[in-house]
């Protein structure tokens, strides 16, 4: 069967294997274990004044790179927004309208990034479990059904499938077929059912009214997705799933059929077999580089469903405004995790502000490790080439039809962290890229006076 369209940031690209060839990218993997150690607290206690956050002081006077970048952006038209901080002397290099809130596309994922890091930990791994009801009988014959449990992992699949597009990353029907065997049963005189009760069964978002939305989102959501929510016409992603794990096992040599309907488990059946998805630190780059917008809204559901008992994006982009109102005296406009929600808003005062609250704490280093490198990865890849910011910067880049925005650090010519947000609305996406590769170049190659 085709595969599913990937595709990010409210238009299609495709994944790229990870490169790593850059000095800044050993940064980038190294950051974790450099600044765990740090450890403390990441709350925030805001004191004096923050541009539209209360917080934080910042130096506010034109700034060094104001009319550089102002260059840069000169035909991206009036609906600019931006803020360039150095992070080391905390001094605002330049700033455009960064109190005014826009759409923030895809860069909304770098709350959901930081978010479900605090909330669940960067260990956190989802299961994939089969249970059953009845019992195994003589010969190898499972007297019962089969129930095929999602726990809302994003990379269940098939093994051929994860090694092109989840960077090898990702749970199989194998594994569980394998476990199956291995107790002995090779025949079941029911059916597996496939379970999706832990999230709400809407396939698409707020963006399309809940409906299926597969140009973004590469496939449809659910709590048992398999191959990215692969889904057909007379099967849904959790059905889907449990006729893969049917044909798996069969080509074991097991005698076993799908039902054609979801079914919850019952609370007597008994757990046979269960897989795991890669540690969340992992599940978050897999995410950001290549601005997937189904694991962001999967990730969403499942802080709903862990947090407030409610697997459904309302439930989870609640917690994540909780987290970052609590935690970094922050308070955009968020409902969903993706960004494709056009009424999602956010200013660059409140995304740069993130960026320097968590910079130096271990979540700021995980979320430094999983924005691709500008120039050589992901959705990122075509921006900076051949200029200072290509293996210097990490960014996330958000777009909608008319809305173009980055946001990441960079490493400046003399060593300093430089944290930026551009949201540009109104220029075709193509123009406003080309204006993202002047920008993002100005700002690496600040060289700061001491």
């Amino acid at each position: 069967m085709a595969a599913a369209a990937i595709c990010a940031c409210g238009g299609q690209v495709p994944r790229r294997a990870p490169r790593t060839t850059s000095t800044f990218s050993d940064l980038a993997r190294a950051a974790p274990s450099r600044l765990a150690q740090r450890g403390g607290s990441e709350k925030t206690t805001t004191t004096g004044k923050d541009r539209s956050t209360g917080g934080d002081p910042l130096t506010d006077a034109a700034g060094p790179l104001q009319r550089p970048i102002d260059r840069a952006l000169a035909h991206s038209g009036p609906e600019v927004g931006l803020l360039v901080q150095d992070l080391s002397t905390r001094q605002v290099l330049a700033s455009r309208a960064d109190t005014v809130a826009r759409p923030p596309a895809s860069v909304e994922k770098l709350y959901t990034t930081v978010a479900a890091l605090r909330l669940l930990g960067p260990q956190a791994r989802l299961q994939t479990t089969v249970l059953g009801t009845g019992g195994l009988a003589t010969g190898g014959v499972w007297h019962g059904n089969l129930y095929l449990h999602g726990g809302g992992d994003p990379t269940f699949g098939d093994g051929n499938w994860n090694r092109l597009y989840e960077g090898g990353h990702g749970p199989t029907a194998l594994q569980l077929a394998e476990q199956l065997r291995r107790l002995g049963i090779r025949r079941v005189t029911g059916h597996i059912f496939a379970d999706d009760s832990l999230f709400d069964t809407d396939p698409g978002g707020p963006a399309t009214k809940d409906l299926a939305d597969t140009p973004d989102y590469g496939g449809e959501m659910n709590a048992l997705v398999y191959d990215h929510g692969m889904s057909t016409a007379r099967m849904s992603p959790a059905v889907f799933a449990a006729h893969e794990l049917a044909l798996t096992l069969r080509g074991l040599g097991m005698r076993v059929a799908a039902a054609s309907r979801t079914e919850p488990t019952p609370p007597a059946a008994v757990e046979l077999a269960h897989v795991e998805s890669p540690p969340l630190s992992v599940l978050v780059r897999l995410m950001d580089v290549p601005s997937d917008d189904l694991i962001a809204d999967l990730l969403a559901k499942q802080l709903g469903a862990r947090l407030a008992a409610e697997g459904t994006l309302a439930a989870g982009a609640g917690q994540i405004r909780e987290t970052l109102a609590s935690d970094y005296g922050l308070h955009p406009t968020i409902f969903d995790g993706s960004g494709l929600d056009r009424a999602d808003r956010t200013t660059p005062a409140e995304v740069v502000t993130l960026l320097r609250r968590v910079w130096k704490t271990p979540t700021g280093a995980l979320l430094h490790a999983a924005l691709p490198i500008v120039g050589e990865q992901g959705t990122v890849s075509s921006i900076g080439l051949h200029s200072p910011a290509q293996g210097n910067c990490v960014a996330k880049t958000g777009t909608l039809n008319g809305v173009t925005n980055l946001a990441g650090y960079c490493q400046a010519r003399r060593g300093d962290t430089l944290a930026f947000a551009v949201m540009i609305d109104g220029p075709a996406n193509w123009l406003s890229f080309a204006a993202l590769s002047r920008f993002v170049a100005v700002v690496a190659r600040y060289r700061a006076t001491r």
